[in-house]
């Protein structure tokens, strides 16, 4: 092994005003030692160094340590440290606790340490497969301390080793003949803003590789409408309410069923997290598979509220659905309602109009056994049919506290269809026109879908 720089002085704790320690686990003084020294302060071309990634999303940025503190690890027997005075970016003692073997430094690891010396010339622990392994000291302290800056130490002939340390995890090496007070100093600091920075880029990294994946599966969960052969066009338009998502619980579907009718339905579930959106998607593919197996109306929503009763998280989740089922000549539609705001219907020559609600049922989820009514609907040869949650209706209007309701969303439809919009740019104008009335982002999830038959 080569031999030790001499020892530092260490100053008592009553000349530096720092309380002895004790080692954890019931370590004595023998096992372990922390001083404070000091030294005159060099300058540091790393005084400026900054986080360059930032933090993950949605957590905090971690501050630099206002007091640094260094863990050595190395094996001498005559109890001598390798490590000259220190100091910190402050002027202030970096504190020096030494390990003479793995077992100690795994006492001594404690939260305020942030920086390891690791003298590579320490034999590993025995362990199958490190017999040939320059490196398994290392490797055993990287995975004992995956969270904190690692320094390698070797001899003046081994700075090959030393690279090779630094490619395995290491935030670089030092060669233990030129160890000086500030070059150590400046290494510590550096390791430390260097491991700081690259678990801020590997946090955010690993955010954007969630976020990305959390999209490409809600894109999957939206729906893709049924419509082959059908001569009705479709638009629709989704904002959810929560931040950074692509689906709340609201939800909504169309299909074409063997006989040419066209199944259209919208849905809210309460609440707004990732469960509600969840089972919104139950519902939705639940509700796809019922209509394609031939049932419709009150059969289908009684069959729809069992789902919601055995896979809702709570008792008191409900969700409001509204179900048209339009003929295959398009002239006519059944029309249900479980709690939900009813369909606005547009026909040329005529105001658009919200269609009947008097026999609106309950929400699903909130009676046992209850019904809901079918009700028939005239659609004419030309109209255009409006299906849309709540989101769209309770935003605000400007200062005076007042939701929009479902009259100032009629008149705001009506103004658009009188200034020839259709389609995805009418669903676009309308729900952009809703969050600028609220003077936002509007809170709740908003769903508008919009079929269209032309004479």
């Amino acid at each position: 092994m080569p031999a030790p720089v001499p020892r530092q002085r260490t100053i008592p704790a009553a000349e530096s005003g720092q309380a002895p320690a004790a080692a954890p686990n019931g370590g004595s003084a023998q096992d372990s030692s922390e001083a404070k020294v000091t030294a005159p302060r060099a300058a540091d071309p790393s005084e400026n160094a900054t986080d360059r990634a930032g933090s993950a999303p949605d957590r905090p940025e971690t501050p630099a340590p206002a007091h640094l503190t260094l863990l050595l690890i190395e094996d001498d027997p005559g109890g001598s440290p390798i490590v000259p005075e220190l100091l910190d970016r402050s002027g202030k003692p970096i504190r020096v606790r030494t390990a003479r073997n793995l077992t100690e430094a795994g006492r001594l690891l404690t939260d305020d340490v942030h920086c390891i010396l690791l003298d590579l010339a320490l034999p590993a622990p025995g362990r199958a497969g490190d017999g040939d392994d320059e490196l398994a000291v290392l490797k055993h302290v990287l995975e004992l301390a995956p969270r904190h800056a690692v320094l390698a130490l070797t001899g003046a002939d081994d700075a090959e080793r030393g690279a090779e340390a630094v490619r395995v995890g290491a935030q670089d090496y030092l060669v233990r003949d030129e160890l000086d007070g500030r070059l150590l100093s400046r290494a510590i600091r550096y390791a430390v803003e260097r491991k700081r920075s690259d678990s801020a880029e590997r946090r955010l990294a690993e955010g954007r590789v969630r976020a990305q994946e959390n999209r490409r599966l809600e894109r999957g969960l939206l729906p893709t409408p049924l419509l082959d052969g059908s001569p009705l066009r479709f638009a629709a338009r989704y904002r959810p309410g929560r931040s950074r998502a692509l689906l709340g619980g609201d939800f909504y579907d169309v299909v074409r069923t063997p006989d040419g009718t066209v199944h259209a339905m919208i849905g809210d579930v309460c609440g707004h997290g990732p469960d509600e959106a969840a089972l919104g998607v139950e519902l939705r593919i639940a509700w796809r598979a019922l209509t394609l197996a031939g049932l419709c109306g009150d059969r289908l929503l009684g069959t729809l509220q069992q789902v919601l009763e055995h896979e809702r998280p709570d008792d008191e989740i409900f969700a409001t659905l509204c179900a048209v089922d339009i003929a295959p000549d398009g002239r006519r539609a059944g029309l249900c309602l479980a709690g939900h705001p009813s369909p606005l219907l547009a026909r040329p020559g005529h105001p658009a109009r919200l269609l009947p609600y008097d026999d609106n049922g309950p929400a699903l989820g909130l009676l046992p056994g209850a019904r809901w009514p079918r009700t028939q609907v005239e659609l004419g040869a030309e109209w255009s049919l409006m299906l849309y949650t709540d989101g769209l209706i309770e935003g605000r209007v400007g200062d005076t506290g007042e939701r929009l309701g479902q009259d100032g969303m009629v008149e705001m439809i009506r103004r658009r269809l009188a200034a020839g919009l259709r389609g995805e740019e009418l669903l676009r104008t309308a729900v952009n026109e809703v969050r600028d009335l609220n003077g936002g982002e509007l809170t709740d999830d908003v769903a508008v879908l919009l079929l269209d038959r032309a004479a």
